[in-house]
């Protein structure tokens, strides 16, 4: 009898136990749908970056006026600069974010660090006595561009995996799959 009490007990607590974990402790292994549609709205910022940056590196294969030039890549930085608020509020909800969102969102800043840099580097070049001769400025476009191409592909390949997830899941609980 004494055995039975103890595993009803024992049972008991790990019962509550589940009950009195915390919610951001929970979510963990559950995506946020909050932080999916902010990746959602970070992918399609990307792919704008990604865009601006492919545009821009096509001006070193033509003749473009340094105007142009200078409005391209202030286009580019606005854009980088609205993704960086995007990450500032992928920030704010990262609590809430399962393992696979956490990533994604650490991944984000180096990306935009870089592209950073790099436009930094072409707004000098444009606005002040080239201090870099054509081919380094070309190569600083390329280095946008690529950077952005390999950003969007990476936010784009999460979000891709967070929705085959999530169809799985679906898909799991639809044929009463158990849980493992």
């Amino acid at each position: 009898m004494r055995t039975r009490t103890i595993l009803c007990t024992g049972t008991f607590a790990l019962v509550c136990a589940g009950f009195l974990v915390p919610p951001s402790i929970k979510a963990a292994d559950t995506d946020s749908p909050q932080v999916t549609k902010l990746l959602s709205e970070a992918k399609t910022q990307a792919y704008q970056i990604k865009e601006d940056a492919i545009f821009m590196e096509s001006f070193s294969y033509v003749s473009v006026s340094r105007e142009a030039h200078a409005v391209a890549i202030n286009t580019i930085i606005e854009h980088i600069n609205a993704l960086g608020k995007k990450v500032g509020e992928l920030k704010a909800v990262e609590g809430e974010a399962s393992p696979w969102q956490r990533a994604v969102i650490e991944r984000i800043n180096p990306y935009l660090e870089e592209m950073a840099g790099y436009s930094a580097a072409v707004v000098e070049h444009i606005t002040r006595a080239p201090q870099h001769n054509f081919a380094e400025y070309k190569d600083y476009l390329e280095a946008n561009a690529d950077y952005a191409g390999d950003l969007a592909a990476m936010i784009n390949d999460f979000v891709s995996y967070g929705n085959a997830k999530n169809r799985v899941e679906n898909l799991g609980a639809k044929l009463e799959i158990p849980q493992e």
